[in-house]
This record gives C-alpha cells, sequence and structure tokens, in this order.
C-alpha cells in the first residue's frame, strides 16, 4: 500500500514532537507500506520568518519572500529524515522542487501545474521513505515558488494523486472532522466521514482543518482523506465521495468565518455589463468577492452589496472608489465588523425547510441577518461578528448535532 502522509507545522513543533512522527512513519514502513511524508515548517517558524523581513523592508519583493519561506519546510525535512534515519530506516529527504514539483509563476500563492514523479519513484522502489517538503515547487523560471497557507495539504493531495497512493492522511493537532469547532461549541461531535463536497464547503467557509485546493483535488482524482491526529492513535474522520455514504444528516457542520467584511455601492445604475465592469475592476486586482447581492431596481438604479475578505478590505475600498467615477455610482459602504455563519450537509438537497429552520433558530435568538448566501448544500448568513459564537451555537442546538454518533455519521 502506497501511503502519503502530510504533517502540519503543530505536528513538527519542536525535536520531541518530530522524533515521535519520525517512530509513526517507521511502524508503518515495517509494516509493508511505502511512504511518501509531506511536512510543514516548525511551529511558528513562518510567522517568525514573515517577522524578519519586515525587519528589514516594509515591501519585501514577492520573489525573495518565497525564497526566505521556502526554507522553513527545508529545515522539517532535514530534521525529520535524520530521526526516521537514527530508527534505522533508509530515508531521503527531498525539496519540493527536488520532488518535481512544477508551479506557475506566481509568487506567495501558485498552484501545482504538474509534478514529475521520476526521482520519487526511484526513492519508492529503492525502498527509500521519502520526506517531501510541503508548501513549495519550481516555476518555469526556475524560481522558487510557494502555494500559500495551506499549501501543504495541496502539495500532499497532489503527490498522492500523482503517485496514485491508495491514501493520503493529514495529520493535525485535533482529532478529525467536527460538526463545529470545539473550542466555540463544547458539544460539538467528531465526525466518522464527510463527503469531498461537504468537507470543501466546510474548509472554503472557515473550518481551518483542510485546505479547500487540497480537497478540491483530492475530489478530482478521488483520493481518499483521512484526518487523524498526530499525537494518538485514534481513526479520525475519512473525506470520501458522497456515493459511498447515507445521507443520515440533513446539516453535518457549522462554521463561522470571522475574515469577513462587507461592502456596498449606492446608486448603481441598472444597465447591462455594469456587473460586469464594477466586478472586473475587483478580480483584475486579484481580489476575491465571495456574497453578492444586489437589490431591486428602483428609479433606475441598483444597490450591490458584496464580501471580500478582510485582508482585500484596503484594496477593495480603493478601488471602489474607482468604480463609482467609471459606472457613475452615488456612493459606498464598508462595514469589516461582520461575520459569516454557515450550515453545511449534503442532506439539504433532499430535505426541504433548512433555510427556515435556520433563519428561525437566529431570529429567536435575536441575532439579525444582514446578507444571506445558498447553494445545493451551504446556506451562509453575514452577521454581526460579536454574536458569531452565539449563533454557532443555537444552530449547533437548532439541528441536534451534539447527537451526531459514528452511527449515523457515515455508511
Amino acid at each position: 500500500m502506497l501511503i502519503v502522509q502530510k504533517y502540519g507545522g503543530t505536528s513538527v513543533g519542536d525535536t520531541n514532537r518530530i522524533k515521535s512522527v519520525a517512530r509513526r512513519v517507521v511502524n508503518k514502513h515495517r509494516e509493508g507500506h511505502r511512504m511518501v511524508v509531506v511536512v510543514s515548517a516548525m511551529g511558528h517558524t513562518t510567522d517568525d520568518l514573515i517577522k524578519l523581513a519586515r525587519d528589514i523592508t516594509g515591501n519585501p519583493s514577492a520573489r525573495e519572500m518565497d525564497m526566505l519561506l521556502s526554507t522553513g519546510e527545508q529545515v522539517s525535512i532535514a530534521l525529520l529524515a535524520m530521526a526516521i534515519n537514527n530508527l534505522g530506516a533508509d530515508v531521503i529527504s527531498l525539496t519540493g522542487p527536488q520532488a518535481g514539483i512544477k508551479t506557475e509563476s506566481i509568487h506567495s500563492r501558485a498552484r501545482i501545474t504538474d509534478i514529475d514523479c521520476t526521482r520519487l519513484h526511484a526513492a519508492i522502489e529503492a525502498g527509500q521513505i521519502v520526506v517531501v517538503a510541503g508548501f513549495q515547487g519550481l516555476c518555469d523560471n526556475k524560481d522558487i515558488t510557494t502555494l500559500g497557507r495551506g499549501g501543504s495539504d495541496t502539495t500532499a493531495v497532489a503527490l498522492a494523486a500523482a503517485l496514485k497512493a491508495d491514501l493520503c492522511e493529514i495529520y493535525t493537532d485535533v482529532d478529525g472532522v467536527y460538526t463545529a469547532d470545539p473550542r466555540v461549541v463544547p458539544d460539538a461531535r467528531q465526525l466518522e466521514a464527510i463527503t469531498y463536497d461537504e468537507m470543501l464547503e466546510l474548509a472554503t467557509l472557515g473550518a481551518a482543518v483542510l485546505h479547500p485546493r487540497a480537497v478540491e483535488c483530492a475530489k478530482i482524482y478521488g483520493i481518499p482523506l483521512r484526518v487523524r491526529c498526530s499525537f494518538n492513535d485514534n481513526p479520525g474522520t475519512i473525506v470520501k465521495e458522497e456515493s459511498d455514504m447515507e445521507k443520515n444528516l440533513v446539516v453535518t457542520g457549522v462554521t463561522c468565518n470571522k475574515n469577513v467584511a462587507k461592502l456596498g455601492i449606492f446608486g448603481v445604475p441598472d444597465q447591462p455589463g455594469i456587473a460586469y465592469m464594477v466586478f472586473k475592476m475587483l478580480a483584475d486586482l486579484n481580489i476575491n468577492v465571495d456574497m453578492i447581492v444586489q437589490s431591486s431596481m428602483r428609479d433606475g438604479v441598483n444597490d450591490i452589496s458584496f464580501t471580500v475578505t478582510q485582508d482585500d478590505l484596503r484594496k477593495s475600498i480603493e478601488t471602489i472608489e474607482e468604480i463609482i467615477k467609471v459606472v457613475g455610482a452615488t456612493g459606498y459602504t464598508h462595514n469589516p465588523h461582520v461575520a459569516m455563519v454557515s450550515v453545511v450537509g449534503a442532506g439539504m438537497t433532499s430535505n426541504p425547510g433548512v433555510a427556515a429552520m435556520m433563519f428561525g433558530a437566529l431570529a429567536d435568538g435575536e441575532i439579525n441577518i444582514d446578507m444571506i448566501s445558498t447553494s445545493d448544500i451551504k446556506i451562509s448568513c453575514i452577521i454581526n461578528n460579536n454574536e458569531a459564537e452565539k449563533a454557532m451555537n443555537i444552530l449547533h442546538r437548532k439541528f441536534e448535532l451534539s447527537k451526531v454518533s459514528r452511527s449515523n455519521c457515515c455508511a
């Protein structure tokens, strides 16, 4: 069996934890499994490196930042390889470029375009454990690139797809995927299984256990994902196709994203192509727009509201000021003090009334809804951010997610 494992920064946070990971990997290898291990930088290394850069300059080049940040994973792979070798196993550590990971020529948020598995196959066939640096690759002009936050998850799943691995295990500091963040909702329950689509929605909406791009890649290539804790031997949560699972839960999870800001443009002329102009100008600056609501036309004009990340708020405001001039709008507003609370579940497609239950529960809790967005398996509401945790607990109780057990969360 070929297994790709990924260990996050907490899992390799110090030398004792690195030794513990080494023992886990070697034990699997001695059971007869072929092992490829992806690791992140140790603990807060990436944050520390960013601080060093900011101590030098307030505007470091994206290329040099990638050169700097990629060193964090290089430390981890070397130390883990040493620990594995010390246990008597044959091992080789490889940076992303050495492992054949090719990316777009975009710094700090590159996407993987291809993986040349020649060196990986040779090492695996030679019986070696292969330790690969996550979060990084090499673009066409031979520069090191990084994949953005959470990029090591994507590295692991992409390697699993390229190598046709039997399983990809993501090791973190929690036991698996929960019905809600247990730090916010004390009654949250661990799920034994969840669909790719549900996990993708939860990850996109703020659940930090898996990166959305990793889930998307796993779904496309049909790679079974298992989320496990690196500090125990619990089985964790399996992420797999919906066809293998019963839809016993209407709602699978509740999540919250506080990295949200709301913007509104007033008095937008109701003419063909205006919405295109507005969002094209934002897209040209790589501003990712999430929820969009357009009011009913009155006197030939509309109001358009939408959400962006907090990180993009300043740039969005500057862009809106230009948009107003271009399209002839009358003004704008912005509110950084909001949060997006969502319920997710594949069972929504065949169970009407979920939206009414959600809105009713929030109304009973005297929580005002500012914006609403829906999909087949998700309903999201923008609310005041100081009511986000209250809303999560209310919705978790309303959909009785504290009653979830291993017998009813998967087939």
